[in-house]
């Protein structure tokens, strides 16, 4: 970032051209953001240089044109993610007073789920919490949450010398099959698993997108089947209205919003 000779002066004209950068996904050339910015094309020039030995933004060889650059991205994300875990909290609660059943906040470990936070019902019976501790995604809804965008090559990759074994009577028994039930969960809106982790546990889940529409973590509910089974479509519904708000949040959060802060 500049800061060499102009100080404050240098370290706003280097956030502002960030600014302009975002406005253009094509990329802009140096005049052209000399001109947005109000300023000559050397000193444009000097700063779109700075950036980009930062990382923040980057050039293209053919048509020399900047665009935002790889470290915007990884911050952005980073952000993303802290915000999320922030404001999580109170929508897992909120689920646990709409559905009566516990409620988790779960991502992604290799074959695995992770889940990072869990909110409980006061209920005698209920499933057990899971915070910390990780489960296998074929067999969990919020697996095939998480698993949503891949398609059946990255899946079988994945999964490559995994043993699928049978944790529940209804699991998947095979890659392929995983696959069609990740299929019925995107088309449905959120995936459902009823006594595929274990007997006598049902599930629903749906997925969490960042700003680049990466999914990034997975809301899910969880419950004894003898009680949650009748009501999982409309659980479902409520799971994938408070993961799209969680996303709606890291979504927000771009690097605009960070050095907004």
């Amino acid at each position: 970032m500049p800061t060499t000779g102009d100080g404050g002066s240098g370290l706003r004209r280097g956030l502002q051209a960030l600014d302009v950068l975002a406005e253009d996904d094509e990329g802009l050339g140096v005049v052209d953001v000399a001109r947005r910015l109000g300023v000559d094309k050397s000193q444009a020039s000097r700063t779109l240089r700075a950036l980009a030995d930062q990382g923040l933004a980057e050039r293209d060889p053919a048509t020399r044109a900047y665009r935002l650059g790889p470290r915007v991205f990884a911050y952005a994300a980073m952000v993303s993610e802290r915000r999320l875990m922030r404001v999580a909290p109170p929508v897992l609660e909120r689920l646990v007073h709409e559905v009566g059943e516990r409620a988790h906040l779960s991502v992604l470990d290799g074959t695995a789920v992770l889940t990072l936070l869990s909110h409980a019902p006061t209920h005698a019976v209920q499933a057990a919490g899971w915070t910390g501790r990780s489960v296998p995604a074929y067999c969990t809804a919020a697996g095939r949450a998480l698993l949503l965008d891949h398609e059946p090559a990255a899946l079988r990759a994945l999964f490559e010398g995994v043993e699928l074994r049978p944790r529940g009577p209804n699991a998947a028994a095979d890659v392929d099959e995983l696959h069609e039930r990740v299929k019925e969960a995107a088309e449905r809106g959120y995936a459902a698993a009823d006594e595929e982790l274990e007997p006598g546990l049902a599930a629903v889940a749906a997925p969490v997108r960042r700003f680049d529409g990466r999914i990034v973590a997975a809301v899910n509910v969880s419950g004894p089947s003898f009680r949650f089974r009748p009501r999982l479509a409309h659980a479902g519904t409520l799971v994938a209205r408070a993961a799209d708000e969680l996303g709606e949040v890291a979504k927000g959060a771009t690097w605009v919003a960070t050095l907004g802060r």
